[in-house]
């Protein structure tokens, strides 16, 4: 925790109900899972605690705006704009201050003193990998697979008790070493028709948790294909200093993994400051990274079709305020022209309804004078475009939810949650005190497959999770005794995007 008034804090949030404060500019309109946090119990909205008065501090007084009890638009106009990029030397969360929808989602998740990534986020691992043939059925898994997360969490307890700590799992922890395997297999094929003998295997991840993909890959390749192990060159790029950190100790744990080390290198940046051109055939892969991509917030004039973007107000308590303002940033206008040119087929958005539907609904008494607000992933559009530039020869392998459910209202709304002492909840709001909670997209694969092809010009192939994995694992290795098989039926909501 980067502060002792954590639990009063959450405390404080959940004492209130959440829900975003939205204003614009006067010249403008204004307006009236399975996915990786664990918890033993139900997902649970708006839950109430017990205040505690004996703590002190500002921090401890940040809550959720619900009202407007006064004009905000003064402040708006004073305060400076600023990025991302220039909150990431800050130790301290900002005040008074605004910024674009997109950079307050990506210093929540990803600034390095207070983010949710560096400082928040502790990957479950299971231990000993599950024997899947000796289970019985997948309802017997799923008591197997809280049973240990109920002990790893106590043994992080015993060292340093934690009400708001944020555990997440993955398919390549609940199912060590099979999906990694099969990932490695459609690497190895896929390299063998392609590039063999005359380039090295050449591996990207990003994204790589604590690590145990690249073992798992580098495992299989080692033991089953030791002539393409020997070409084998695998990179990790990492934001989080503190993962990075973690990922290279995993490469000393043992003899084992420590046979490893001259065929890694673990790069600590953010993949947007990549500047290195790779001019070599190479495999990148993104497992569950899309949907912590920063998103910016659009809304839309029902009559005129114009678009407003979202700002973030902080004003000098640490109160959130939303506004929007017309005209576009470059990089969202560039989003809305891509996707329109590139897109050969109708996506869900905020204006499909047709006009005269739209004019009669907003004429109504007390109607919304702007549509509800579309998510646009503007991060991953530039995410295509570093591959573009910098990885010309690349073959993506990405995995992600096509579907989320508890999702912010609005079109391509995120999952906003948290853990507080191991109960997951969901909150309506991506306006949220920065670095507490898991704030993820769902991915439209629709429309990203066709920006993607439009940005690289490479073609690809997507499929659902299940029959990826058909294709590519050993599923007998992950079917329970009464022929369920949880590999399978586990991330149904997922789908994969390969490269061909």
């Amino acid at each position: 925790m980067d502060s002792p008034l954590a639990t009063r804090i959450f405390r404080l949030l959940f004492a209130h109900e959440t829900c975003s404060s939205i204003q614009t500019l006067r010249s403008s309109y204004s307006v009236p899972l399975q996915r990786r946090l664990i918890s033993s119990t139900p997902a649970r909205r708006n839950d109430r605690f017990d205040f505690d008065s004996s703590s002190s501090g500002d921090e401890s007084h940040w809550q959720q705006r619900t009202l407007f009890t006064e004009d905000k638009m003064e402040e708006f106009k004073k305060h400076p704009t600023v990025t991302a990029q220039t909150l990431r030397t800050r130790t301290i969360r900002p005040r008074k201050v605004k910024m674009l929808m997109r950079d307050f989602i990506d210093d929540s998740l990803y600034n390095p003193n207070y983010g949710y990534f560096p400082r928040q986020a502790v990957i479950f691992s299971p231990g000993e990998p599950f024997d899947f043939p000796s289970i019985p059925t997948e309802n017997d898994f799923h008591k197997d697979l809280y049973r240990r997360y109920t002990q790893y969490e106590d043994r992080l307890d015993e060292k340093d008790e934690n009400a708001a700590r944020q555990l997440w799992h993955t398919p390549t922890e609940l199912f060590r070493p099979f999906y990694g395997e099969a990932l490695a297999r459609y690497l190895v094929t896929n390299y063998k028709l392609t590039s063999y003998p005359y380039h090295d295997l050449l591996i990207y991840e990003m994204g790589a948790g604590n690590g145990t993909l690249m073992l798992c890959v580098l495992d299989y390749l080692r033991d089953v294909y030791p002539e393409v192990y020997e070409r084998t060159r695998f990179r990790i790029i990492e934001i989080s200093s503190s993962l990075a950190k973690l990922q290279q100790s995993q490469l000393h744990r043992d003899a084992f993994a420590k046979g490893h080390l001259d065929k890694v290198e673990i790069i600590n940046k953010s993949i947007f400051d990549w500047d290195t051109y790779v001019s070599s055939p190479c495999y990148f892969m993104a497992m569950e990274v899309f949907d912590n991509f920063a998103h910016d917030a659009i809304r839309y004039d029902p009559i005129t079709e114009e678009p407003l973007q979202a700002k973030v107000l902080i004003d000098q308590a640490g109160d959130f305020y939303e506004f929007y303002e017309r005209g576009l940033d470059p990089l969202a206008a560039r989003f809305l022209r891509v996707r329109d040119a590139a897109c050969s087929s109708p996506y869900n958005h905020p204006l499909r309804t047709p006009k005269i539907i739209r004019k009669l609904t907003h004429s109504l008494p007390f109607a919304p004078n702007l549509t509800q607000p579309e998510f646009i992933p503007t991060r991953l559009m530039q995410f295509f475009d570093v591959l573009h530039k910098y990885f010309p020869a690349h073959k993506l392998l990405t995995s992600d939810f096509h579907y989320l459910p508890d999702t912010v209202k609005g079109v391509n709304g995120p999952v906003v949650q948290t853990r507080y002492h191991r109960k997951t909840i969901a909150v309506t709001t991506p306006l949220v005190h920065q670095g507490y909670f898991d704030i993820l997209f769902p991915t439209d694969f629709a429309v990203m497959e066709e920006m993607y092809r439009a940005i690289t010009g490479k073609l690809t192939r997507v499929f659902t999770h299940e029959d990826f994995l058909r294709k590519w694992a050993y599923i007998e290795d992950t079917q329970t005794q009464n022929g369920e098989n949880p590999l399978l039926s586990w991330y149904k909501n997922a789908s994969v995007m390969t490269t061909v």
